[in-house]
């Protein structure tokens, strides 16, 4: 308690400095993956990728990343192992902050895609493990977690998949597919709209405090006709827009005009996927820092439940911002366009698979890989083309990548706890 209460000031700047660098390394790296599919079917442009970002990263934290958040700070490390030695918890989530950021900076310099969900967890599991005890871990919790980062490629590949073949049986392989896709694509937003406000309304409307009640009976029926209402919104929105783009005939490419229509659909996806990514891994930069402004403000008690203040959610925003617009561009071009080629009728599939499986892994409190979920859509499209269409050698650097994040992060992290721990003692 002695070492809280002594340099308390100094652990609350050291949290919110490695919350920053970790939030800038998941704008590098992660949000340039939510965005790659946008940009590079060149739907939107990296500006209007950096705007769009901004606004539905931080309202999906706000929103609906409070399950995730509460996984991150609570749900890896048994509270009551460290009851007596609470400084050993914020050396812990400080060297786990410093050691994931460090990595995701190496990483986003080589334009490698990892999974900040990756980085973090096996950063706390790391200095927790040789740091503290090998019993202070819920090793169900991390398998469930570990488990997530294979099934949620999988879920993401199969549903981008269908949708593409969907797309090309219903648009692309029709007489006339631009009037087509004219008729058909508001159902695809009105999907997105639906999706989203479920998933808002369900487990994010309840985390900052407001009660949905249309006096329909059940929460999830309330939510359900609230969300089909807004889908519907979202559709004739998007159907106005459609009105602007006429059919231009283009010998090169008999698609031109459709994939035009398509471009309008995927600021719908990168709205959808920013707001998903948001809701999941903001957790893994703001959930340590909350573990240790808790702690620090408490005095020294290590509590179960934790308040999550609106300025940790800031700092989380404005680095993921700040990451995503001086040092995307590397991942972004990884994502978006090496991997196979997209245009944005391929773009949406993909994101819009990768958007639903991670915001229902957010409404389940599950922090699955962001990273993992949209190369592994990125891929189902790919598929959908055959196996010819992927890029094998980038898809084998991609997880050569991923089987070195979880040792790097552990590493680093147990590295930088001793650290700590030399610097301001042990009582």
């Amino acid at each position: 308690m002695e070492i809280i209460a002594q340099y308390g000031t100094i652990f609350m700047v050291l949290a919110c400095l490695f919350g920053f660098f970790m939030a800038w390394g998941i704008g590098a790296n992660d949000v340039a993956n939510a965005m790659g599919t946008s940009v590079g079917s060149r739907a939107l442009t990296i500006g209007q990728a950096i705007f769009i970002a901004m606004i539905f990263e931080f309202l999906g934290a706000y929103l609906a990343g409070g399950e995730v958040t509460s996984t991150i700070r609570k749900g890896i490390i048994d509270a009551e192992v460290m009851e007596g030695h609470p400084e050993l918890m914020v050396y812990g989530m400080l060297s786990a902050l410093l050691a994931a950021a460090t990595w995701l900076l190496i990483a986003s310099t080589q334009g490698w895609p990892v999974s900040t969900t990756h980085s973090i967890v096996g950063a706390i599991v790391g200095f927790a493990a040789v740091g503290i005890s090998v019993d202070a871990i819920h090793w169900d919790k991390v398998g469930s977690i570990a488990a997530s980062w294979v099934v949620s490629p999988l879920i993401a590949g199969t549903i981008s998949y269908l949708l593409f073949v969907s797309v090309k049986y219903l648009i692309l392989d029709t007489a006339d597919p631009f009037h087509r896709a004219k008729r058909i694509i508001p159902v695809y937003m009105w999907l997105v709209g639906f999706m989203i406000s479920m998933v808002t309304l369900l487990k994010g409307l309840t985390h900052v405090g407001v009660d949905l009640d249309l006096g329909m009976g059940s929460e999830f029926s309330n939510a359900a006709l609230a969300s089909a209402v807004i889908g519907l919104v979202v559709a004739a929105l998007g159907a106005l827009l459609m009105r602007r783009v006429k059919e231009v005939q283009n010998e090169q490419n008999r698609f031109y005009s459709v994939e035009r229509v398509f471009a309008i659909l995927m600021v719908f996806t990168a709205c959808s996927m920013a707001f998903a990514h948001g809701s999941n891994d903001v957790a893994n930069a703001v959930g340590p820092l909350a573990a240790v402004a808790s702690t620090v403000q408490s005095g020294g008690v290590i509590s179960a439940k934790a308040a999550m203040p609106w300025w940790i959610l800031m700092v989380g925003a404005m680095g993921i911002v700040v990451g995503l617009a001086t040092y995307g561009w590397r991942v972004i071009a990884t994502v978006g366009r090496k991997i196979t080629e997209l245009t944005p009728s391929r773009g949406f599939a993909a994101e819009l698979g990768a958007a639903g499986t991670v915001v229902i892994a957010s409404a389940t409190g599950l922090p699955i890989s962001t990273t993992h979920t949209l190369v592994g859509a990125v891929l189902g499209v790919g598929f959908a083309r055959g196996i010819a269409a992927l890029n094998t050698r980038i898809i084998g650097s991609i997880l050569l990548s991923w089987l070195i994040t979880l040792p790097a992060g552990a590493g680093l992290a147990i590295v930088f706890f001793y650290i700590f721990k030399a610097i301001f003692g042990f009582q």
